[in-house]
């Protein structure tokens, strides 16, 4: 695989000047921001996610008031107790997305908040503390606990929370197999450790955020 210095002179060449590539960086959230955030949003991000998935953004969005309103606020001791007749009833609500296995993940997931924070004192402690260089294992800690996170969910999840991590979306996977790094999308836990140790080794030679070594890489394809 190239190392660092390759990467960052591609994107200097590419955007024409480091003041010009510094601009388009994204920055992840502070430990401090994330550990601060409420279980309630984190569950509200985590079904918005779910909702996302496969669909318009803009249309999930729009809608998402009417999903406040009908999960209480994402209060977890309150969507827990949410009987299935009652999540089968929000079928008829013409405000919301009506798709079942969805509607029935959110209650599962307030569950797995609720778990988390019994276990860490809060989703957030958990999601703050959790290592950068071993991203990909709190991918499979969600996607396991989880319902409906598996694939890019979690690491598409972790990017609208704003806690680092790199997303191997098409161009990421485009950039990887050309480096030799994978020669497929990393589902094994093989191939996600060899894209981890990546990651790792040009997080070490740069001390850049692994979102901005992900946005940068996918800008070595493609374009």
């Amino acid at each position: 695989m190239r190392d660092y210095a390759w990467l960052h002179q591609y994107c200097l060449n590419r955007f024409g000047s480091a003041a010009k590539l510094e601009a388009q960086l994204p920055q992840p959230e502070s430990a401090a921001t994330l550990r601060a955030l409420s279980d309630d949003r984190y569950l509200s991000t985590i079904s918005l996610r779910v909702f996302r998935a496969g669909l318009k953004h803009s249309l999930v969005d729009a809608k998402w008031p009417a999903f406040e309103e009908v999960f209480f606020g994402f209060a977890t001791e309150k969507v827990v107790l949410m009987s299935a007749e009652h999540v089968e009833r929000l079928m008829q609500d013409t405000r919301l997305i009506r798709h079942l296995g969805k509607l029935k993940s959110v209650p599962r997931n307030a569950q797995l908040v609720r778990d988390i924070a019994a276990e860490h004192g809060s989703f957030g402690a958990w999601i703050a503390d959790w290592p950068v260089d071993d991203i990909t294992g709190l991918w499979t800690q969600l996607a396991k606990r989880g319902t409906q996170l598996g694939g890019l969910s979690a690491p598409r999840l972790l990017r609208m929370l704003g806690k680092d991590t790199f997303v191997p979306t098409n161009d990421v996977v485009a950039a990887l197999k050309a480096q030799g790094i994978v020669d497929k999308v990393p589902s094994s836990l093989r191939d996600k450790a060899a894209v981890q140790t990546a990651f790792n080794t040009w997080q070490a030679e740069s001390g850049r955020p692994l979102c901005q070594l992900s946005w940068m890489l996918a800008h070595t394809v493609n374009h």
